[in-house]
């Protein structure tokens, strides 16, 4: 916010409603307000005289309504301001003296052809800084920070981007360049949530303060179109916003004269407007609720749905699986889960939409399908065919897969009638009653909202009342304020609740009509009344930043937006510094390091959490879990007593313990033990003033799809990439066609060959991967097959030196069972059985080949030496113990060589029998010729003939 938009918003507020009091500081959402910080105190009336400040504590202006207050030395300062009137509310400012004095500061720049994104960041001080570095507007750092980056690079610092999710951490690769770091990150949705931190290192005497940051796929927000209507709320009627639960700056807010949109938490902001003749003049001041979602933007008015896009404004119906009319309410998901472990092959829904009588569920590229009917849910619940049931409200909860519905029953509807809840799991598809039910009266509406918890956990509000609903609906009741009221409405001047604002900390911020809010935190019974922020006629919104921190929202006359931060935090501890409220622990630690874990077959996980405590006050840790009872857990607990304190550590250890080997049902009792677990780690006791009050983490038991084998010393980058064809000779193959079989060799499927004398053995080494790289080596049974049929290959190993007490299972043999099946299927951990039993399978001849292979069984594979060959090879983890997943890998063995050269007597044999046939014919062609030329010597062909004398 600039200089002028401030004064024009305080102007605004102190021109209208009560004068109310506030002060800010130089550093963003008051990360550092410490004794270096400058504190700027306001007064926004007509009653101010002077401010009253501790003698420690130096005023710029004692008698001015906007000043700058400094206070030397840490703890807590009494300030208020003194006018002519009643006395304004006085506040317990808390001042640190923390050495952390510096911040970091951050541009993105987007790059589409590579998707990445380059994160410029630079160190600045609060107190030297430009005023576009304070609202987050600088492009480049300012002349002070870029002297003091310099300086701290030369002292040895430099920044690093941690990602909270998949733990990756990301370096500068260049030198610093005009008091910069330039950091390189992938673009990325699941992964998004990334924080800045640097090395501890110190000028004069200062370090800098971490940094969390929201960083994913760039947002667009829909442009304003000229020509184009508003569309806002009735006139006179509060504000509404949605956002989306995985990237929190991406905000539509409706107020009653325009909808605003923002994709960085309004620091900039477009309006949404709609085509002429699209709407009436009354539709477009009717819009009664709104989402934003991955689809657009979503509003529901009188009864029907409607959706803004970049491709345009339409009227959702019919067409698309919806009621043309008579929609009652629009809901989505509240909380973020990135990762979750679903079984059902159907992907999550976004937002729900119901009527009185029908749920419908949004999916992914706008897919609408009914879930149920009330008709359905009185079969399904067992309720009176005669009674009346309606859908009172649809809400998403904290589990990642859940649906609550709330329902509205009653037999004569003229009174009262019982609102009870039943929740949807759409991985099970099961419908479950739960023991939470409400009398209340006939026209009365609850809107609820699921916690951010393990185990279901709930508040509900009408106009004046909390009702709170922990621990799986246990721990319920209404929250009660110190001075024992339970109606919200007597301790603001009649307002009505407008806003409950609930974050990831366990912080619920209540917010009524004219601006009075009251604060409370989960699992506690009672609420307490903030400081005035903002006067009673401004029209106000509760907000969380990218960094976790709250913010005021401000809706203008004029048509505009402005922001301002919340100091929730120290307003909270100066109302619990009146009332003595203090946390019943001083720590509590633990090592969960993410919020999704999965846990394999064989697999545990091993956590730790710590929590210290005055003496004698008796506190635990409490380990709860919701979901299916498929894991066991193991406790550890260790205990510390010194120096009037206690120390008790709880080490828990997740764990399955099923044998899945010899199972004939086996994907059953797969399917039967995977699923979704959330577990909490909390204290026994806390209250309001402790600062988190609980971890929240997944377990998912099953497959990870990023889980994946490779064999070692195979890649696609070290051979030339081209395919080719090649012909196996028939009397190769395993079912000895008539034909030779001609086959493709793909590259970009089967990866580089390996080239192996066929002298040589092989053994794969199989290794496992996932999403960040290399895992392990795998120790586990394996086969492998030759994809296109060959057999022409053998194992070193016989089943007896392996020590088989019985006939190892074959290809042949698995063959031979399973006939119908083709051959990727005929084996694998479903049929597998072991034979080092004599219990199992029949003695049989032990001398065959083993073709089963690990890493440590020696077991390798041999080559005919009569010919060379291509061999694609698939490998597939046989060992049932080993993951849920089916891990499968392919590799490519290419066997050259020379021919062996025959027996050198079998050569001389012949040889000699060649040589023998040859002086055989050559003495008989001899004595032949002789003969005939004896006859012709002796017996010549011609007798001469003799002439008679004539007489």
């Amino acid at each position: 916010m600039s200089a002028r938009e401030v004064a024009v918003l305080l102007s605004w507020l102190s021109c209208c409603g009560s004068a109310v009091w506030r002060y800010s500081s130089n550093s963003p959402s008051y990360r550092i307000f410490s004794t270096r910080s400058t504190i700027k105190l306001e007064y926004e009336g007509t009653l101010f005289t002077e401010w009253s400040v501790p003698e420690i504590c130096f005023v710029l202006n004692k008698s001015s309504p906007k000043t700058e207050l400094r206070c030397s030395s840490p703890g807590v300062h009494a300030i208020k301001p003194i006018v002519t009137g009643p006395d304004e509310e006085e506040r317990n400012l808390f001042v640190d003296s923390s050495h952390t004095c510096f911040l970091w500061y951050y541009r993105v720049r987007h790059f589409f052809n590579n998707l990445t994104q380059v994160i410029s960041v630079w160190v600045y001080d609060p107190e030297n800084a430009d005023p576009d570095e304070l609202l987050g507007s600088a492009e480049e750092p300012s002349i002070n920070s870029i002297v003091l980056s310099t300086q701290m690079a030369t002292l040895g610092q430099k920044p690093v981007i941690h990602t909270i999710l998949k733990r990756k951490a990301y370096l500068s690769n260049e030198k610093m360049k005009k008091g910069t770091w330039h950091i390189m990150v992938p673009m990325t949705r699941d992964d998004a949530l990334k924080e800045i931190r640097g090395n501890q290192v110190t000028f004069q005497d200062c370090f800098i303060a971490d940094f969390l940051i929201l960083l994913t796929f760039p947002l667009l927000t829909i442009p304003e179109i000229p020509g184009s209507l508003p569309i806002s709320s009735p006139r006179g009627s509060q504000l509404m916003v949605s956002w989306d639960a995985c990237v929190v700056a991406s905000v539509v807010l409706v107020a009653d004269m325009e909808t605003f949109q923002t994709n960085d938490s309004f620091r900039t902001w477009t309006r949404i407007r709609v085509p002429p003749g699209s709407l009436s003049d009354a539709e477009r001041q009717s819009v009664a609720d709104v989402i934003v979602s991955r689809d657009g933007i979503f509003f529901l008015i009188n009864g029907v749905l409607y959706q803004k896009s970049f491709r345009g404004f339409v009227k959702l119906g019919r067409i698309l699986n919806l009621p043309d009319g008579g929609i009652t309410g629009i809901s989505s998901r509240k909380w973020c889960w990135v990762k979750y472990l679903s079984k059902a092959k159907e992907r999550r829904s976004n937002f729900a939409v119901w009527t009185e009588n029908e749920i419908y569920l949004e999916y992914i590229l706008l897919k609408f399908a009914r879930l149920v009917t009330t008709t359905e849910l009185k079969n399904i619940l067992n309720l009176s065919v005669t009674a009346t049931l309606t859908i009172h409200s649809v809400e998403y909860t904290g589990h990642p897969l859940e649906i609550a519905v709330f329902l509205s029953y009653c037999t004569i509807c003229t009174v009262t009638k019982k609102i009870f809840l039943v929740i949807y799991n759409e991985d099970t598809k099961q419908w479950v009653s739960q023991d939470l039910t409400l009398d209340a009266p006939i026209d009365s509406v609850f809107i609820p909202h699921f916690i951010f918890s393990a185990l279901p956990g709930l508040i509900l509000w009408n106009k004046h009342s909390i009702y709170y609903c922990y621990h799986n609906f246990t721990f319920t009741g209404i929250l009660q304020t110190p001075a024992g009221h339970g109606n919200l409405s007597m301790l603001s001047n009649g307002s009505i609740i407008h806003e409950v604002f609930v974050d990831y900390y366990g912080n619920i911020l209540v917010k009524m009509e004219n601006n009075v809010i009251f604060y409370s935190k989960i699992n506690t019974r009672d609420a307490v009344k903030l400081h005035l922020w903002t006067n009673n006629t401004t029209r106000a919104l509760i907000l969380l930043s990218t960094s976790g921190y709250t913010y005021f929202l401000y809706a203008l006359d004029n048509g505009t937006i402005q922001i301002q931060d919340y100091p929730l935090s120290l307003e909270t501890r100066s109302i619990t510094f009146k009332t003595k409220d203090k946390c019943p622990y001083l720590a509590f630690h633990n090592n969960v390091a993410r919020v999704f874990y999965f846990l394999d077959k064989g697999e545990t996980l091993t956590l730790w959490t710590q929590i210290i405590y005055p003496e004698n006050t008796g506190l635990y840790v409490v380990v709860e879990s919701y979901g299916p009872k498929i894991l066991e857990e193991s406790h550890d607990i260790s205990f510390e007593a010194a120096f009037g304190h206690c120390t008790k550590t709880l080490t828990v250890t997740f764990y399955q313990n099923v044998d899945y080997e010899g199972i004939y049902d086996y994907f059953e009792m797969q399917h039967n033990n995977t699923g979704l677990v959330m577990v909490q780690l909390r204290p026994s006791e806390y209250s309001k003033t402790c600062p988190i009050a609980q971890k929240v983490f997944q377990i998912a038991v099953g497959c990870d799809d990023k889980k994946f084998i490779a064999v070692k010393g195979f890649s696609k980058k070290e051979c030339h990439h081209h395919d080719f064809s090649y012909v196996i000779e028939k009397s190769y193959l395993r079912h000895q066609p008539s034909k030779n079989l001609k086959v493709r060799y793909i590259w970009k499927k089967y990866g580089c060959p390996l080239r192996l004398d066929f002298t040589e053995k092989f053994q794969p080494v199989v290794q496992l991967f996932d999403d960040n790289g290399y895992v392990k080596d795998v120790g586990a049974n394996f086969i492998v097959w030759e994809i296109h049929g060959r057999d022409d290959y053998s194992f070193n190993n016989t089943m007896a030196q392996s020590g088989c007490l019985h006939e190892a299972q074959t290809w042949k043999s698995m063959i031979e069972l399973n006939k119908h099946l083709p051959l990727e299927e005929v084996w694998g951990p479903e049929n597998y059985i072991h034979c080092f039993s004599y219990a199992m399978g029949k003695p049989g001849d032990l001398n065959q080949p083993y073709e089963i292979i690990n890493s440590s069984n020696g077991n390798h594979i041999f080559w005919p030496l009569g010919h060379s060959g291509m061999y694609v090879f698939r490998v597939k983890i046989l060992d049932p113990n080993y993951s849920f997943c089916n891990l499968t890998a392919m590799f490519a063995i290419e066997t050259f060589g020379l021919i062996p050269s025959p027996s050198v007597y079998l050569v001389a044999s012949f040889l000699f029998v060649l040589m023998l046939l040859f002086f055989t014919i050559l003495v008989l062609s001899y004595f032949r010729y002789v003969r005939i030329y004896r006859q012709y010597i002796y017996k010549p062909p011609h007798k001469p003939q003799r002439k008679h004398k004539k007489n």
